[in-house]
């Protein structure tokens, strides 16, 4: 049997696997309309949910609290700029956004929520709000950028793209959809949203250029700038479970997450946060692997099989030669479904 046949048989499992979570989430779908009801362009005259997302994982209780903080060391001169021009980043945001995280003070027991806060200690929910919001809709810039141009090369050059494009764009959705639940919980002014307009506008053409000129240390940028995402869920996570942050200690997650990350009709808020990071860390594991390979020639290796959490949790990503590993061990793979599908015809 054929390596296509072999995928198409893998891909039609997955659907089929999917189809039983349930629907997915991004406004109505016309299969998903009632009999003979008038269809409609306007997503507010429908209560309706459509299966149109890309791929994306959806985490076992394990999973979620599998991913560790950890930080890849800058081997070559590219990855020096990349990661300074992150800590670079990292600064000027954590000034602009009013961002906090100061060890709190040996007498933190006596003091009250509202002095530990008034003295720079925490951050209340209406900060890390803006925070995290200003983040995710910057973040969903590199994917698109990247999956774009490299969609422009493979036309240029007439030629197959080795399986990049797609995982880019899965990203650059994943990070979107992290705009859109926490847009739930606050409608961002216009002043705020005009901010994100202009960040939005330098940092996509910045980008833009830089890839054209180094993929790589792009890609290299993008994990580093993950790194920093793990560490900020990680402590909004722990503020939530210090009890630091009251108003989403009992939150319901909005209905947007249960669906997108397929939640329990109970889970919390602080699940959503939990599904938030183990995707950031997906995306440190992703670019970093990617900065490590040769962008011209190497296929990208999670184009047909992507590890599951509990390794792109603890491992900051592969190098090149685990790449190749990677991509061998998910060949077998393929070929042991195939010889089963077989077997059962």
């Amino acid at each position: 049997m054929s390596s296509t046949a072999s995928h198409n048989q893998l891909k039609a499992k997955t659907v089929e696997e999917k189809s039983k979570l349930g629907p997915g989430t991004e406004g109505p779908h016309i299969k998903d309309l009632p009999p003979k009801a008038p269809v409609t362009l306007n997503v507010a005259d429908h209560n309706i949910k459509g299966d149109w997302v890309l791929f994306h994982p959806v985490y076992t209780e394990e999973e979620l609290r599998s991913v560790e903080v950890l930080h890849r060391e800058a081997k070559t001169f590219s990855d020096k700029i990349a990661y300074n021009f992150v800590r670079l980043l990292r600064w000027s945001f954590d000034i602009a956004s009013g961002y906090k995280h100061k060890p709190l003070p040996p007498d933190a027991n006596t003091k009250t929520l509202d002095d530990l806060r008034r003295d720079g200690y925490l951050m209340d929910e209406a900060q890390w709000l803006k925070r995290i919001l200003f983040l995710e809709s910057i973040a969903a810039v590199p994917g698109m950028v990247a999956a774009a141009l490299r969609h422009l090369r493979s036309l240029r050059l007439m030629r197959r793209d080795c399986g990049w494009i797609h995982t880019l764009l899965e990203e650059a959705e994943n990070e979107r959809m992290h705009l859109m639940t926490f847009m739930t919980l606050k409608n961002p002014s216009p002043l705020f949203r005009a901010m994100v307009i202009a960040a939005q506008g330098v940092f996509y053409n910045a980008f833009f250029l830089c890839y054209i000129i180094s993929p790589s240390t792009c890609h290299r940028f993008v994990a580093h700038l993950e790194e920093e995402a793990v560490i900020t869920y990680t402590r909004c996570i722990n503020e939530i479970e210090a009890g630091h942050l009251p108003l989403w200690t009992n939150l319901p997650a909005p209905e947007i997450a249960k669906d997108y990350w397929r939640l329990p009709e109970d889970a919390k808020f602080l699940d959503v946060v939990y599904a938030v990071r183990s995707d950031e860390s997906t995306h440190r594991f992703v670019n970093h692997t990617l900065a490590s390979l040769d962008y011209k020639n190497d296929i990208n290796p999670f184009a047909l099989r992507e590890p599951d959490m509990t390794t792109k949790g603890k491992v900051v990503g592969l190098e090149r030669e685990d790449a190749a590993k990677y991509v061998e061990e998910t060949r077998k793979v393929l070929e042991e479904v195939a010889r089963k599908e077989e077997e059962r015809q």
